[in-house]
């Protein structure tokens, strides 16, 4: 068995996951959390750290 096809045909399915995983943190950013949590969150997790950042309210700024 040849371990670089086997890494090439799991390739687009990487590529994809880093990508949300990427979307997840500018999105968690324009939420006020942080990009490196969620981005961190979203490797494990992917699309259901997505439906929950897509369904927790924005975090209001501190004042101060």
């Amino acid at each position: 068995m040849d371990h670089l096809s086997t890494f090439a045909d799991g390739a687009p399915w990487f590529v994809g996951w880093g990508t949300l995983a990427l979307i997840n943190a500018a999105l968690a950013q324009g939420k006020n959390r942080s990009g490196l949590l969620w981005f961190l969150l979203s490797l494990p997790f992917g699309p259901l750290a997505t439906l929950l950042l897509v369904l927790l309210p924005k975090v209001r700024s501190k004042m101060f």
